[in-house]
């Protein structure tokens, strides 16, 4: 299934996203190619891997120092766009099925 445009690319003058948590932001992060800044709480770091930067989603001042770290370090930056591009193809609906089918298989050999 092809995602819609709207969802993978985004807007021209995206310099990065800030997901407070969301796995669709970061998603469409990575098919944008825009550097992603998450938090360090929930599933993000199970979903985003090495490809994003992390902040303590209570911290102001933690948020603020990886924002501006993401936007000027320019080679930092780039590894994180490559890094998302990357992990963006490890999601795949087959994947998905894939992993879904074992689970049903280890539930029903019980």
């Amino acid at each position: 299934m092809k995602l819609p445009s709207i969802l993978t690319t985004p807007a021209p003058s995206a310099a990065l996203l800030i997901g407070p948590g969301l796995v669709s932001a970061v998603a469409f992060a990575r098919h944008g190619g825009v550097p992603v800044v998450t938090s360090n709480a929930s599933s993000m770091p199970e979903v985003a891997g090495e490809a994003a930067l992390y902040v303590n989603p209570h911290d102001p001042a933690d948020i603020a120092q990886k924002v501006v770290q993401a936007v000027e370090d320019l080679p930092l930056r780039e590894g994180l766009i490559q890094k998302g591009f990357a992990r963006a193809r490890e999601f795949t609906w087959r994947r998905t099925a894939e992993a879904t089918l074992a689970v049903y298989e280890e539930v029903l050999n019980l």
